[in-house]
């Protein structure tokens, strides 16, 4: 079986011949199909060509990224705790290295998802890693590209993943689109990771909230409305984005309240 990568999205599709026709994240309206049409990578095409990046954000933090890109470029996050390690979001490829850093900290619980266009290699890494437990919100697994017996769905708003660390199902850029609370993050004050559930953008201390990023669909203002009353019961100081830079490091619920009430405002005048 081999596996194909789509070149725009990162997703991952198992053929045992050819590349499927088309990729079903990129023909969604939230997504694109290139003018130069749809193109696929082989991924054993990648090992001595693409590895893993690492960061360190803050204690017991590190981010994952690929270098070169394939896709769309989000890092993945990799939460350490002592009941146990957690990734959230998830980049296309897990290379040698940084799968035996993963294991040498004692591997990975779980894997936690904000949305399908970063579910990407999911799959390989549960795989690799010894059959991790994929969470992901039963709203979105008619997204998922690549089924696996290790994906574990879970339904309604909330799902404690390990003590002190918890899914947020917050809708809005799809159905199941999630936020992670990491209560211990930021010196004790709470951190969230927001994908682009809730997007952090260039100017410092904002976010915005799409349905579509890169073809600038708007969502409704009764949508964003609801989304800031959930993370008003969450507890935390900053946020982490889905790329390198994308982050508030301090008053960062403050800050989401009041891009909340910007972007109302411009849709409702």
């Amino acid at each position: 079986m081999s596996i194909w990568i789509c070149k725009a999205c990162g997703s991952h599709y198992a053929s045992n011949d050819a590349p499927p026709a088309n990729c079903s994240i990129c023909d969604d309206e939230r997504q694109f199909v290139p003018e130069s049409g749809q193109e696929w990578i082989a991924r054993e095409t990648l090992a001595y060509t693409h590895a893993n990046d690492w960061s360190e954000l803050e204690p017991n933090l590190t981010s994952i990224g690929l270098s070169p890109t394939i896709g769309i470029g989000q890092r993945a996050l990799l939460v350490l705790s002592p009941r146990g390690n957690v990734l959230w979001d998830c980049v296309p490829i897990l290379d040698e290295k940084t799968r035996d850093r993963i294991l040498k900290l004692g591997g990975i619980k779980a894997i936690c998802l904000s949305h399908p266009h970063f579910y990407t290699g999911m799959v390989e890494w549960s795989e690799a890693l010894g059959g991790v437990p994929i969470l992901l919100p039963q709203a979105d697994l008619p997204h998922v590209t690549r089924t696996s017996e290790h994906i574990r769905p879970w339904s309604g708003d909330r799902y404690e993943v390990l003590p002190g660390i918890t899914l947020h199902r917050l809708g809005g850029h799809f159905e199941g689109s999630s936020v992670l609370e990491w209560e211990a993050g930021a010196d004790q004050n709470g951190v969230l990771f927001a994908g682009d559930t809730v997007q952090v953008v260039p100017g410092k201390g904002w976010v915005s909230f799409m349905y579509s990023y890169p073809n600038l669909i708007p969502l409704p203002a009764r949508e964003v409305r609801r989304i800031a009353s959930r993370v008003a019961d969450i507890r935390f100081d900053r946020i982490y984005g889905g790329w390198k830079d994308r982050f508030i490091s301090s008053k960062a619920k403050e800050g989401v309240a009041r891009s909340a009430e910007r972007y109302i405002r411009r849709l409702e005048s």
